[in-house]
C-alpha cells in the first residue's frame, strides 16, 4: 500500500462556482453517496480475505518532504516520494491510500486507477456526481477496487443496523446530529482561511462533517426523493453549519452538521465525563459480555452479581425468582423497573408519614388513649405515694 498525503493548497475548482446549485446542488451530491455507496460496500466483502497489509511508500509534495521522512521512520515505510507519477510508475504496491484535500480526490484518485492501482480515498468522494461516476467506470472497467474511507460503511455495528432497521416499524423520522467546535474555526473569524473553511477547496460543514450523516441514511435508506439544504454561511460564503432534509417516502431523514458549535466547553467536558465512566466500568462490561457468550441468558440477579463482585451468585435459581434478561440491556431494564418499584414504595412511606390515612390515624389515636391511661394510673412522684 501507498499512503498519499499532503497539507497544502491543491486547486480543484470552487463549490460556489459549480455544475449546479441550490437545492439541485445538493440533490446531484446526495446522488454521488448513493452510488458510491452501494459500490464501496460491495467491494468490501473481500476485505475479510486480506491476511497482511504492507506499507510500501508514501508521498508528499517537496516542501513537505522531511514531515513524511518522519512518518516513514516511525511507521517503517520503506521509500517516500515527491514525485506522484514517478510512484504510481515505480512502486509494486497493488493499493493507494489518499488522504489529500478534497480538491484533489479526484485528479489523484484518476491517475492511481490509469496506473492499475486500487484506490482508498478520503472523504468526501469528489466534489461532482460526474466525478463519482467516471471513477467508478475506470474501476469497474480494470477490475480495480475503489472505497470512500468512511468507516461507517464497514463496521459491524453499521451492518447489524442495516438488517434490523425493518424492526423499527414504520419510520417517520430519522436525526442525525455531528456538531463539534473546529479547531480552525477561530483563525477563520479573524480572516486565516484554510482550506477546511475555503469553498475553493471543497471545504465546509457538508463536506467535512454533514458527510458521515449522510452516509448513515443514505447507506440505510437509499437514494431519497428529494434533498434540501439549509446552511448557515460565513463571511467568506461558506457553510460553517447546516442542516440537510432527505426526502423518502412517508418520512425524512434531517442531518445537521456543525463546524461553529459554540458548546466547545460542554461538549468537551461531556466526552471527557464519557471517557471516565467507560474506563472506570469496561472490565465489568467485559465480564458480562463474557458471561453472556457462556450463558446465552441472565436474568437481573445474574446480572447485578457480576456487576459488583465478577461473579455469579452462589444461591439456588428457584430460590430468588426473577425476570429473565437476553442481553445486557434488558437485564438493566428489569434493575430499573425494580429500583422504581423500591422508589414508589419509600415514596409512599413518606407520604403516610406525612398525611396518614384514616386507618392508621385511628390506630395511632388508639396508641396514644392506652398510653394516656397508663402514664394516669401511674404515681407521678413519691408525693402521689404517701397520699
Amino acid at each position: 500500500m501507498v499512503d498519499v498525503r499532503g497539507d497544502g493548497n491543491y486547486s480543484g475548482g470552487n463549490v460556489q462556482q459549480g455544475k449546479k446549485s441550490g437545492s439541485q446542488y445538493f440533490a446531484a451530491f446526495l446522488k454521488q453517496f448513493a452510488s458510491v455507496n452501494r459500490f464501496s460496500v460491495v467491494q468490501s466483502a473481500s476485505a475479510a480475505e486480506i491476511k497482511e497489509i504492507e506499507k510500501t511508500a508514501i508521498f508528499a509534495r517537496p516542501h513537505s518532504k522531511e514531515k513524511a521522512e518522519a512518518f516513514a521512520k516511525q511507521y517503517n515505510i520503506a521509500e517516500v516520494y515527491t514525485d506522484y507519477e514517478k510512484l504510481l510508475t515505480e512502486t509494486t504496491a497493488d493499493t493507494v491510500y489518499i488522504g489529500l484535500i478534497n480538491s484533489a480526490h479526484y485528479s489523484y484518485a484518476k491517475q492511481a486507477l490509469l496506473h492499475g492501482k486500487n484506490v482508498i480515498l478520503e472523504k468526501p468522494f469528489t466534489g461532482f456526481y460526474n466525478e463519482a461516476q467516471e471513477l467508478q467506470q475506470i474501476a469497474e472497467e480494470n477490475k480495480l477496487f475503489i472505497f470512500e474511507a468512511v468507516t461507517v460503511l464497514h463496521n459491524e455495528v453499521f451492518y447489524e443496523m442495516k438488517k434490523n432497521v425493518e424492526k423499527l416499524g414504520t419510520l417517520r423520522m430519522a436525526l442525525c446530529n455531528y456538531s463539534q467546535y473546529s479547531s480552525r474555526y477561530d483563525a477563520y473569524l479573524e480572516g486565516d482561511i484554510t482550506h477546511s473553511f475555503d469553498p475553493a477547496y471543497y471545504g465546509g460543514a457538508l463536506y467535512d462533517i454533514n458527510v458521515y450523516n449522510i452516509h448513515y441514511c443514505v447507506g440505510l435508506f437509499g437514494e431519497p426523493k428529494d434533498v434540501n439544504y439549509y446552511p448557515n454561511i460565513g463571511p467568506n460564503g461558506i457553510d460553517t453549519s447546516g442542516t440537510l432534509v432527505l426526502v423518502y417516502d412517508g418520512f425524512s431523514a434531517v442531518c445537521t452538521g456543525s463546524k461553529d458549535s459554540e458548546v466547545k466547553a460542554l461538549c468537551e467536558e461531556g466526552m471527557a465525563t464519557a471517557k471516565k465512566i467507560i474506563e472506570e466500568h469496561k472490565e465489568q462490561h467485559r465480564i458480562i459480555a463474557e458471561a453472556l457468550l457462556e450463558y446465552e441468558t441472565l436474568d437481573e440477579r445474574q446480572i447485578l452479581s457480576l456487576y459488583k463482585t465478577g461473579k455469579m451468585p452462589a444461591q439456588a435459581e428457584d430460590e430468588f425468582p426473577s425476570e429473565k434478561a437476553a442481553t445486557f440491556e434488558e437485564a438493566k431494564e428489569a434493575l430499573i423497573r425494580k429500583d422504581a418499584v423500591k422508589q414508589e414504595e419509600s415514596h409512599r412511606d413518606e407520604l403516610e408519614d406525612e398525611f396518614p390515612s384514616e386507618e392508621n390515624l385511628k390506630q395511632a389515636d388508639s396508641e396514644d388513649s392506652d398510653k394516656s391511661e397508663n402514664e394516669t394510673n401511674e404515681p407521678k412522684n413519691d408525693d402521689d405515694k404517701d397520699e
